[in-house]
């Protein structure tokens, strides 16, 4: 059992539910508006819940470029449209507010999210700047907000980004299940829909014992027998997409294809 939320299923396979543009950012919609946003993600849940994977992630990948610091309408639209989408859902739900722990935190409380992930340690040189994420925070704000429930998932080495912590990666992570209480560790590759590197995977699975490990970036139906050898879990987003594109809509044939080879793995 990974969390409880998921029951006793093992393996779990967290699909991303990607939000339009929200306002504010350059690619909003403004003509389509709010009603087009939850349109856009309804359509999609409905493929992947088809499809039947094991719970859906919520996250603004489209409000390029990215910031550190959610700004006011990008939380109240993002909690916005989970909110009109959750009467939908039959699987467990987190949120990740690209890249800012203590909105990701926000959102997922208020909404009843069962998770969230984020960057929440380390620090960073990346595409954005200078990255330094306050992991005490949105620790903190967690508990004030009463979802202590609410699971953690450390994404510990950024998107976008290199990591000024020269310590080995699977020592990152240990760290991080140490001194900020991670509730899993995910690792990444280099973007978003490209694979981690193996080796880290495997380090990081052989010596976190602790929390769930999951596979966080470029999982396909072509690699994730191997992967699931060594993780807990994956959290998937561009395969599932029409053309393996990041920014294209759900194709829920890809979606059944990749569920079928999981059961076969489980």
């Amino acid at each position: 059992m990974v969390f409880a939320c998921f029951g006793e299923k093992k393996k779990v396979v967290i699909a991303m539910a990607h939000i339009g543009a929200l306002p504010g950012t350059p690619n909003y919609d403004a003509d389509g508006g709010m009603a087009k946003l939850v349109d856009g993600v309804l359509a999609d849940v409905e493929k992947l819940q088809t499809g039947g994977v094991d719970a859906i992630m919520f996250g603004n990948e489209n409000d390029r470029p990215y910031v550190f610091k959610a700004p006011p309408e990008g939380i109240a639209a993002m909690t916005a449209v989970v909110e009109a989408v959750k009467p939908h859902l039959a699987v467990p739900f987190g949120v990740n507010y690209l890249w800012d722990p203590t909105a990701s935190v926000s959102i997922g409380a208020v909404t009843g999210a069962s998770f969230v992930r984020e960057i929440f340690t380390g620090l960073f040189a990346s595409d954005m700047g200078l990255w330094q994420p306050d992991c005490a925070a949105a620790a903190r704000l967690r508990r004030t907000l009463g979802r202590q429930d609410m699971k953690m998932l450390f994404n510990i080495n950024a998107e976008f980004a290199h990591s000024l912590d020269q310590r080995p990666i699977e020592l990152r992570a240990r760290s991080a299940v140490f001194s900020s209480m991670a509730d899993a560790i995910l690792v990444s590759g280099p973007l978003t829909g490209q694979p981690a590197e193996a080796s880290q995977l495997r380090s990081v699975c052989e010596t976190v014992k602790d929390v769930p490990v999951f596979a966080n970036t470029g999982v396909n139906i072509d690699n994730v027998g191997d992967i699931l050898a060594m993780a807990s879990g994956v959290v998937i987003g561009t395969h599932f997409k029409v053309d393996g594109n990041t920014w294209n809509p759900v194709e829920g044939a890809r979606v059944k294809r990749f569920m079928d080879r999981v059961a076969s793995l489980r």
